[in-house]
Formats: C-alpha cells, sequence, structure tokens
C-alpha cells in the first residue's frame, strides 16, 4: 500500500528541530559519562513536585542523587522504636524511577542526631553497650530497608576536627575512636554489597588529611571495608588552597580508596569570619550580604574562572574520583541562603535562578558539542 505524505505545519516543524536540538544539546551527565557521577543533592520539595525547576535539572542533567536531609537521624529515627519512612521511601523511588545512583546520608553523626539517641530516660549518657546496640538497630533496619536500591552510604559523616584531633560528639565521648570501626562493620553486615564511605568538610586541612588517611589504612589493616573518602567541597572565593586541596585527592587515593567530591558549592559573597563582630546591623548587612538582587558582572566572572579551575582539578583526577555531588541544584534553594543570617542572597552552584546552567559549565558543554559535529 502506498502512504501518502501530508504536509506538515510550521508548528510541526518547529517541535520537531526543537526536539532535535534537545537531543543534540548535551547535558552534565553526557558531558561526564567517562569521568565520574554526576549528582546533586535534593530535598521533599523537589521530590513531591514542589520544585519543578530542580526536577527539570535532576532528570535532564544528573546521573546520581543524595538526599538533602529526609534520611539524617532525627527525620528517620525521631523515638527510640520509631522509625519515619515517607520521606526517605519517596526519594528513593524517585531514584529508582529514573534510574539514579542513589546515595543514603548519612548514617552516623553527631549533627542533626535524634535527641534519645545518646542519652538515657535522665538525659544522661548512655553505657557503650547501649549506644553500640542502638548503632546497630539504626544501621542495619535503614540499610536493609533500602537494600539493593541504594548504591552507597555515607556511613560515619565529619568524625575529625581541622587540627587531626576526634570531634568530640556523643559518639566519641561514649565510645571513643571505636565508634568509627563499628559503624562501618555494622554497615557491611547490613548490606554487603553496598558501597560504604566516610565523609567530612575542610578535607584540604593538611591534619584533618593525615588523620583521616591514618584512620582508613588503620581500618583497612583490619578487615573492614571502605570505599571511598567523601569530600565535601563547601568553597569560597578565598578557599580552599587548590594546591591543599588537590594533595589531598592524592593522600586519598593512595589508600586504595576511591575519592568523591560530595557537597560541592561555592560562595560568591565575601566571607564571613566566625570572629566577626560588628555591632552596626547595617553595616553588617552591607560587608556580608552585598548583592541582594544579583552579582556584579565582575565578581560573576571570578566565580565562573575559580569554579572552572576547580572542575579542572576534577578532571585531573578522574583516574580516583568517581562522583561529584553539587550540594543542591539551583541558587534559590541553596542551603547558604540565609545562613547565617536572614535575607542574605547566595550564588553558589551549578545553575541559577532560572534553571539556566552556569557560563563556565555551559561553555564547556558548547565547545563539546562544536568536536561532536
Amino acid at each position: 500500500m502506498k502512504l501518502s505524505l501530508l504536509p506538515l505545519s510550521v508548528a510541526s516543524l518547529l517541535t520537531l528541530a526543537s526536539c532535535a536540538t534537545e537531543k543534540q544539546t548535551p547535558t552534565l551527565k553526557d558531558h561526564f559519562a567517562d569521568d565520574f557521577l554526576i549528582g546533586a543533592a535534593i530535598n521533599m520539595n523537589h521530590v513531591k513536585g514542589l520544585d519543578p525547576g530542580s526536577d527539570s535539572i535532576v532528570r535532564r542533567h544528573f546521573n546520581s542523587i543524595v538526599a538533602e536531609n529526609c534520611m539524617k537521624c532525627e527525620e528517620i529515627h525521631p523515638a527510640e522504636g520509631t522509625y519515619f519512612w515517607d520521606d526517605a521511601d519517596a526519594f528513593v523511588d524517585y531514584g529508582v524511577r529514573n534510574n539514579m545512583a542513589i546515595i543514603g546520608h548519612t548514617l552516623i553523626w553527631h549533627s542533626q542526631l535524634a535527641p534519645w539517641f545518646p542519652v538515657d530516660s535522665t538525659g544522661a549518657y548512655v553505657s557503650a553497650d547501649v549506644l553500640k546496640e542502638r548503632m546497630r538497630d539504626h544501621i542495619t533496619t535503614v540499610m536493609t530497608r533500602y537494600k539493593g536500591k541504594i548504591k552507597g552510604w555515607d556511613v560515619v559523616n565529619e568524625a575529625i576536627e581541622g587540627d587531626g584531633s576526634y570531634r568530640k560528639s556523643p559518639f566519641y565521648e561514649i565510645l571513643g575512636e571505636e565508634f568509627i570501626p563499628l559503624a562501618f562493620q555494622y554497615a557491611h553486615e547490613a548490606d554487603p554489597d553496598a558501597e560504604l564511605y566516610i565523609n567530612d568538610y575542610g578535607m584540604n586541612m593538611p591534619a584533618k588529611r593525615e588523620a583521616y588517611v591514618r584512620l582508613v589504612n588503620d581500618m583497612k589493616s583490619k578487615g573492614l571495608r571502605v570505599d571511598a573518602i567523601g569530600m565535601q567541597s563547601h568553597m569560597g572565593m578565598d578557599y580552599p588552597d587548590f594546591k591543599e586541596f588537590e594533595e589531598s585527592i592524592e593522600a586519598f587515593a593512595s589508600t586504595g580508596c576511591n575519592v568523591m567530591i560530595t557537597e560541592w558549592d561555592m560562595s560568591a559573597l565575601p566571607t564571613i569570619s566566625r570572629s566577626a563582630n560588628v555591632s552596626d546591623s547595617v553595616v553588617y548587612n552591607t560587608l556580608f550580604n552585598p548583592y541582594p538582587d544579583g552579582l556584579p558582572a565582575d565578581i560573576a566572572d571570578r566565580w565562573n574562572s575559580r569554579m572552572d579551575s576547580v572542575t579542572d582539578i576534577f578532571l585531573r583526577h578522574k583516574d580516583v574520583i568517581t562522583r561529584v555531588t553539587a550540594w543542591g541544584t539551583h541558587d534559590g534553594m541553596s542551603w547558604k541562603n540565609d545562613f547565617p543570617m536572614k535575607g542574605r542572597v547566595e550564588y553558589p552552584l551549578l545553575f541559577d535562578r532560572d534553571c539556566n546552567l552556569k557560563p563556565f559549565m555551559q561553555n564547556r558543554l558548547d565547545n563539546a558539542s562544536d568536536r561532536q559535529i
């Protein structure tokens, strides 16, 4: 049978052209496909469909997700014997539906820890045996629920101080250094197929770097699995020192672990020192919230240039870096807004408030597209 060809309308032609352009335009996950997973932290507004901009960005550009808050202890295990699964289930289901590498964050962390977890009915610290049992129950229950769906877990988060000493968290105060190996033991027993990570910020600092290298080497010498060291990469225009940062990547890789960039963002605003003491609130706001209506062009250029340099570092070490995760999607949903002062407007992520990819990264995609033509 002979088929007659009907003329296409102008609208149809435009639609076809748009689809063709969409298919030709590379995405972040396409661009870095041979380098590392590229991921983003998402929150419940995203999962529940209340942030369509983030949803569009993530489904198009990212192949990995991590939960911003819903898997932290105070959210998922608010009372002894009580687990709240609704949000974590929805997050995991979202990742499964979209065929993404799902990262669990985090199992053992002193911050956002459910208040009941380290204490008894009088408010005093529990015994070592009780805390061990609570840790085992928490890790086993959460990991078992998502077994086969979660690629890997931040087992222990932020355990070491900048000077290389152990953070005086309830876990350390009760169990000492033993709490970290125990957490990894319990995690491996709960899901032997899941990857296990240790994660912290300020990982460029030499003393902290050396402490983690010692810790990981010690755990591995005892037969414990540590698959990757996560370098939270909350950066600024004046930190970290790139040389130190790159030396840390190399030092962590020397343990035989992979390296993961776990919480990448870069403040475009002046760094607020903890010692800052500006009594005049007007002066304070002018100093530390200088761009409430948008970044000046010269500052945006500097920010893009610095982020481009960081991306170059990641690519230089793609043989050991297996995932790069931005801590959020677009500037409007970053945790850095309103922190540490209400009204502070930030510009730290890969996409702007209109969900457009920032120039430093868009240029990389454009250049890659030009090479393919």
